[in-house]
């Protein structure tokens, strides 16, 4: 049985497993989906991904989901809340990358603004934060349609991030498992 966190009217959002190093490797192989990280990542590094993010749901609760169509099961993306220091202060950022073949739907705004409300409601955080390549325009779109704004500009993994942040809660329709 799949480890459900959320659903909205389009996601199904999950606990990622070891079983979906595949799916992974499709955003994590593509040098496209991959352009504002430090690289791409082969299969032994997408292993390591999961196990982060599986001590991240051991340790904090929370950490980056899968997201799949709720109607057919489909591997869209990956979404959720994970710790991240910036500056020297630990926040809870918003992250999100979904595969090429679905750009342009809406899953990561649907999916980010799902979790901006469960990172309020559910887990009562006070800010959330979104950290992305300045160069990332449709990561910084997503972020600002989630009614998020930038809050200042760090470097971080050697390259000037936006720091976009929001401390307002959102009224979109999401069911919580």
């Amino acid at each position: 049985m799949k480890d459900i966190v959320l659903t909205t009217g389009r996601l199904t959002l999950r606990h990622m497993t070891k079983k979906d190093v595949c799916n992974l490797l499709e955003i994590f192989s593509d040098p496209i989906a991959m352009e504002y990280y430090p690289s791409t990542k082969d299969e032994e590094q997408t292993i390591e991904w999961i196990d982060r993010m599986l001590n991240n749901y051991a340790k904090h609760g929370t950490g980056i989901w899968i997201a799949e169509h709720k109607e057919t099961g489909e591997f869209l993306g990956q979404c959720g809340i994970v710790p991240q220091e910036v500056e020297g202060v630990r926040e809870m950022e918003i992250g999100y990358s979904f595969a090429r073949r679905v750009w342009g739907n809406g899953y990561a705004t649907e999916a980010a603004a799902a979790c901006k409300r469960y990172g309020f409601e559910n887990m009562n955080v006070q800010k959330l934060v979104s950290l992305i390549d300045i160069k990332n325009l449709a990561s910084r779109k997503v972020a600002e349609r989630i009614g998020m704004t930038p809050e200042k500009h760090i470097r971080k993994w050697g390259k000037e991030i936006v720091v976009y942040a929001s401390e307002t809660k959102i009224s979109n329709s999401v069911s919580l498992i």
